[in-house]
């Protein structure tokens, strides 16, 4: 899977008429599917990312917010790359952002009770009554697509009141409910409420709503499935009954991933995906926690722990695994960085292993370039390059990447693993090194189908080659702070 697009993607509209141009070619370089960042109007307009959600049903079709197009492009520029990347032969996964509502186009009055932010089930004021934006009518769209209309019995809670010019979190007062919803998430005492206006899943005509929306949604564009948001902020019994109705309505597998956002918390994982009846997959964050946590520790991690507490090793059948995404890019606010040097190798990790669903990241295939304050008070262009190695990589996944897979992960600071291929892939079979301190050395078995055959680093970081015993078994190495892969010369 390859996401399609960063956090610092230029917002001039682009992006739908770059896919359409690349399609043909990112199937080439060993992709299957893409995911899309949300497609409809946030309250930022043409700036928005599209995680402020404003209208769900405007694709870049109506002047709102102060643009037709969103950040990405137009409706029919995006059906058009949608359409493009299917014939290319790539899959199509739309993203998801049901947990809040922002930039409501008038306000209402709010019976309310303000939380404490560390603890939200602890209110600390009496009700009383602000002035929310909290009604969504969408007058530009004038009932086209649907007439509904959101309003404060739509929503749990709100973070500003427009009377007194307070920022806080409110939870309202309507008729489903006096407090937050029961989420799995216990951070903050209850982590249902997050940003803008939190849509409250318990009002029946909000359940009916969305489902009409995504029946819309499929219709509109057509995808094959779903990267969902946020899903630790909402009740995992939604999900439960918006996939299944989709699903039953198309008799489309419609394959989804969640995020849910738990770094060293595989418990949290493994009891969503109980709580869903393993209806999606999930994110591996902890992986990707590990990834980040090993490439600023340098030679000081254990790399023969790195799959410890990882959902890829607990529950592979539903693990997506990435290195990086928008959210841990610099600057965010779930920053978790992996440094440069380390990216080869997490790859290495998630592309050439046996176990996951990896995910690769826009940057990491085009590059990225953001804004950062320097020492000196002054706006400076950051720039981060692609990651070289990953075109090959990639190849390597599609070409050589098959067979019964042994596990060397045996030393803090050197490990690597063989695939020992399959008859019906010609050449198959690959040995992986890394290591994250000296020089490195791995005694491996390849299996005796290989005995006698010469093997190369297709990356070219060590020049020799490696002869195969009789018994099948050979001593790989790589560089020192590096990864090295070997295959058949």
């Amino acid at each position: 899977m390859l996401q399609y697009f960063e956090w610092y993607y230029p917002a001039d509209g682009s992006l739908w008429k770059k896919l359409a141009n690349d399609a043909k070619v990112l199937k080439e370089k060993g992709f299957d599917t893409l995911w899309l960042p949300p497609a409809h109007k946030g309250m930022a307009g043409a700036d928005a990312i599209g995680y402020d959600s404003y209208d769900l049903y405007d694709l870049g079709e109506f002047d709102q917010k102060g643009s037709i197009r969103t950040k990405y492009g137009t409706k029919e520029e995006l059906i058009h790359a949608v359409k493009t990347a299917q014939a290319a032969g790539l899959k199509v996964y739309v993203d998801i952002v049901l947990n809040h509502l922002g930039g409501g186009d008038e306000t209402e009055n709010v019976t309310v009770r303000k939380v404490n932010p560390d603890n939200r089930n602890e209110f600390i004021s009496e009700p009383f009554e602000i002035e929310a934006f909290t009604k969504f009518n969408y007058p530009a769209r004038g009932g086209k697509y649907s007439k509904f209309e959101w309003d404060f019995q739509c929503f749990s809670g709100v973070d500003y009141d427009h009377r007194s010019g307070e920022t806080a979190i409110y939870s309202i007062q309507n008729q489903y409910g006096d407090g937050w919803e029961k989420v799995l998430d216990k951070e903050n005492g209850n982590y249902d409420y997050l940003m803008l206006s939190d849509i409250d899943f318990r009002n029946p005509a909000v359940r009916q709503e969305l489902k009409n929306w995504g029946e819309w949604f499929h219709e509109t564009l057509g995808f094959d499935g779903f990267r969902l948001d946020a899903i630790k902020h909402m009740p995992a019994d939604f999900y439960n009954e918006w996939l299944d109705h989709l699903r039953g309505k198309f008799q489309k597998e419609l394959f989804t991933v969640g995020e849910y956002w738990a770094p060293y918390d595989l418990g949290s994982l493994l009891k969503y995906a109980e709580t869903t009846g393993n209806r999606m997959s999930l994110f591996d964050t902890c992986l990707q926690a590990n990834f980040s946590k090993a490439s600023q520790s340098g030679s000081n991690y254990n790399l023969a722990a790195i799959f410890e507490d990882t959902l890829v090793k607990n529950r592979p059948e539903i693990a997506v695994t990435f290195v990086e995404n928008h959210d841990t890019q610099p600057l965010q606010s779930l920053e978790q960085v992996v440094e440069p040097w380390f990216r080869a190798h997490a790859y290495a990790m998630i592309l050439l292993r046996d176990a996951g669903y990896p995910c690769v990241f826009y940057a990491d295939v085009y590059g990225s370039e953001y804004t950062d304050k320097g020492q000196d008070g002054q706006d400076h262009q950051v720039t981060i390059g692609s990651l070289p190695q990953l075109e090959t990589m990639l190849q390597l996944r599609k070409q050589k990447a098959y067979g019964q897979q042994r596990d060397y992960l045996d030393h803090p600071n050197c490990i690597g693993w063989t695939r020992a291929g399959v008859e019906d892939r010609e050449n198959s079979g690959l040995a992986v090194v890394l290591s994250n301190g000296e020089q490195g050395f791995k005694r491996m078995e390849m299996g005796t189908q290989f005995a006698g055959k010469q093997m190369i680093d297709a990356l070219g970081h060590v020049q020799q080659e490696v002869t195969v015993a009789e018994d099948g078994w050979a001593e790989f190495i790589c560089e020192a702070g590096s990864v090295s892969v070997w295959i058949l010369a």
